[in-house]
């Protein structure tokens, strides 16, 4: 785009007296002011300023008070309100933000010391994250002036059918944030360091042992980017994890066979002998080679894809041998869907081979969340020392117990699983091993075949929700009959903080539904260790 330099606006900058400056800030006071000290100091030819999110009038005036003092009106070519306050994740996927995000996590909003204007301050920011109220709503009433008409309209052409805002409480679904998961995607958020699409992963310097007294060799960071640029991630994301090891394994497969193809006729190129038959196989096969050779560059970047699923799915495998990660898998999905356990709880919090303290946690933390009736005093004192004998801190379940009593859940169980845990029901296609081509890394001896059969979203029929149309210019709530109002668009957005699982959810009912489009925003987005870290910070205040 033209741009030879790039800089941080608090940093030490020269003048630079013959060149536009694009400025691409928050509209913060700090910001503002050292806006206003560079036109006083004359650093640029013209300024652009775009705003991520939409600038008061007050600030506006004070960047006008300062361009007048400076005589540098004329500088100010371009002011935009960019209203670009997120990070998108997915084309269908995006989170409210990634530095500072303890400043609106669940921990924030759920102390029991906050006070109202803390609150407001924080509803502040998810607001205007989401977009202005006001521009919103003016927006939808106005059809000329619409953000949401699609690629196939023309601007200001009227749509009938409004996008719907579906707007949830991390506190109504406790459980899924803490549910061990078996997609690819969620499952390398769970158990590898995953975010803003780059996982990163330590890798040892080799197989052989280091020399007797020599200082062990340094685990090198390998970092990979998980983009759409990627086919096999963008097609098997959201598959399960025996389908991605074996997709893996036949993508390596037919590497290997084009490579062997592009040997093979490179021998054949000092093929001896002068008879017309040779000759006429040799130029035959040259042809071949010229063609196998110009697709080597996309040969070699299928190679770099190979190496890298190949390496981040033995990572994950590793964890899931290692912990059991498909006994929980399986063992939660039937504490959700209410279904019958072929297994004591206690048998696998006493199991020490069965994954880490924190595994084991999480798993009582959903039997705790989805439990028709609590467990009697005596049951929970038992389950308390099986946990404490394996580890576990304790202090979860303290805060879960406080909110389980205050949202009286224990109340009404069948419709809290009714409404959000039926994210997985699967069958098990074998349950004692999956065996793949034993040349591959993926021979996954012992670890169960779970097969995800249906995704339910979190669109269930429910009426327990409040329904509120911009459109309606009095009265705070449509009387209209919520199924009279069809929808093709959709954004489903938790305050206090999402994950891949609920994405994936969505992601599948879009598939199901022809003709919808579902976007997944959240407040943040956490794994399991994450969140258990905040609710845990959360106890201190009981």
């Amino acid at each position: 785009m033209g741009i030879t330099l790039h800089l941080l606006l608090h940093s030490d900058r020269d003048p630079i007296p013959d060149v536009p400056a694009v400025y691409f800030v928050m509209p913060t006071e700090e910001n503002i002011d050292r806006i206003c000290q560079d036109l006083r100091n004359q650093l640029y030819e013209s300024y652009y300023l775009n705003f991520i999110s939409a600038i008061s009038r007050s600030k506006l005036e004070d960047i006008a008070s300062a361009a007048l003092a400076a005589n540098a009106v004329s500088l100010v070519t371009k002011v935009f309100d960019q209203y670009l306050n997120f990070i998108t994740l997915e084309d269908d996927m995006f989170i409210l933000c990634h530095q500072n995000k303890e400043l609106i996590s669940y921990h924030a909003i759920n102390r029991a010391d906050l006070q109202d204007t803390d609150m407001e301050a924080i509803m502040d920011t998810i607001v205007d994250s989401l977009f202005n109220t006001k521009p919103l709503r003016e927006n939808l009433r106005d059809a000329r002036n619409s953000l949401f008409t699609g690629d196939s309209m023309a601007a200001g052409q009227f749509s009938f059918q409004r996008p719907l805002f579906v707007l949830a409480d991390r506190n109504v679904d406790m459980a899924t944030p803490l549910h061990h998961t078996w997609t690819y995607q969620a499952l390398i958020h769970d158990v590898l360091d995953f975010h803003l699409n780059r996982v990163m992963m330590e890798e040892g310097a080799g197989a052989e042992p280091s020399p007797a007294g020599a200082r062990p060799k340094k685990k090198s960071r390998k970092t990979y980017d998980l983009t759409a640029a990627d086919k096999f991630w963008q097609k098997h994301k959201g598959s399960p994890f025996p389908e991605v090891a074996e997709s893996v394994q036949e993508e390596l497969d037919t590497y290997r066979a084009q490579e062997d193809e592009v040997k093979r006729l490179k021998s054949i190129m000092g093929l001896e002998g002068e008879d017309e038959g040779a000759i006429s196989m040799l130029s035959d096969n040259t042809a071949k080679l010229t063609s196998a050779m110009s697709s080597l560059p996309e040969l070699l970047e299928k190679k770099r894809l190979i190496d890298l699923h190949t390496n981040v799915a033995t990572a994950v495998l590793d964890h899931i041998k290692s912990r059991k990660l498909d006994v929980y898998f399986e063992y939660e999905e039937k504490l959700m869907s209410k279904s019958t356990l072929d297994k004591s709880l206690l048998d696998i919090i006493s199991d020490p081979d069965a994954g880490t303290s924190e595994d084991k946690m999480r798993l009582f933390l959903i039997f705790y969340i989805t439990a028709q009736l609590a467990p009697s005093e005596s049951d929970l004192e038992q389950y308390k020392k099986a946990l404490t004998d394996a580890g576990c801190d304790l202090s979860p379940l303290n805060y879960i117990k406080q909110w389980k009593a205050f949202t009286k859940m224990a109340a009404t169980p069948a419709n809290y699983v009714s409404i959000i845990n039926k994210d997985y029901l699967f069958k098990t296609l074998n349950k004692t091993r999956i065996v793949m081509n034993t040349g591959s890394q993926f021979v996954m001896e012992g670890v169960k075949n779970l097969v995800l059969k249906q995704h339910v979203s979190l669109f269930a029929e429910t009426d327990d929700y409040r329904y509120f149309d911009p459109k309606m210019l009095r009265g705070s709530e449509s009387s209209i009959p919520r199924n009279k109002n069809p929808f093709q668009e959709a954004i489903v957005f938790v305050v206090g903080g999402g994950n891949y699982i609920e994405y994936q959810n969505l992601v599948d009912y879009t598939k199901s539904k022809q003709g919808k489009k579902v976007i997944y925003g959240c407040s943040e987005l956490f794994n399991a260790a994450q969140f258990i870290k905040q609710v845990r910070q959360l106890t201190c205040y009981l």
